[in-house]
């Protein structure tokens, strides 16, 4: 796995041991071609994995970048993988529910990669809406797998982009003040 652009663009990301998913390098490269410009935007990294995204995202500007991660066994990759980067970049070892309800934070861009097989993506999304988490107009970005059905408007968020990867779906949600 490598880093597509920015600042640590080639720089290789270990994979940790476990059940992972890394997001494809085509995927990735569109999602952050889609969300432009980074500098200066909080970015949170839910179900982290290898920590990629986040760190993508922190090459490209972001700053802080908070990754979460529920597997500690993942844990010592994830140090080893974030190291190099010089901006403001952490690791949450814990549930991401529970981080989410303890959260007082919050970011400019989020974004969840749940594993595939997870029952409740969209009440997961629901609760991520009215969490607070995501700031006024900020935006909620969320990787599924494309036999999934979403509704256009979960909560607070309003979808306004939808990218499809093969077997996998990418959709950008725009966080609104009141619901409509």
């Amino acid at each position: 796995m490598r880093i597509t652009g920015g600042i640590y663009r080639g720089r290789k990301i270990i994979c940790p041991p476990g059940i992972i998913r890394p997001a494809m390098d085509r995927m990735r490269e569109s999602f952050f071609s889609i969300l432009g410009n980074l500098d200066g935007t909080s970015f949170l990294d839910l179900f982290s994995g290898s920590g990629l995204v986040g760190i993508e995202a922190a090459s490209r500007g972001a700053n802080p970048v908070h990754l979460v991660e529920m597997d500690y066994g993942k844990r010592d990759t994830i140090l080893q993988n974030i190291d190099f980067v010089e901006s403001d970049i952490q690791l949450f070892l814990k549930r991401t529910q529970k981080f989410i309800k303890s959260q007082k934070k919050s970011y400019d861009i989020v974004y969840a990669d749940p594993p595939f097989p997870m029952a409740g993506k969209q009440s997961f999304t629901e609760t991520v809406s009215n969490s607070g988490i995501v700031k006024d107009d900020g935006i909620f970005i969320i990787h599924y797998p494309a036999e999934e059905i979403w509704k256009e408007q979960i909560g607070r968020f309003v979808c306004y982009d939808k990218r499809v990867y093969g077997r996998s779906i990418l959709r950008f949600f725009h966080y609104k003040e009141e619901s409509v």
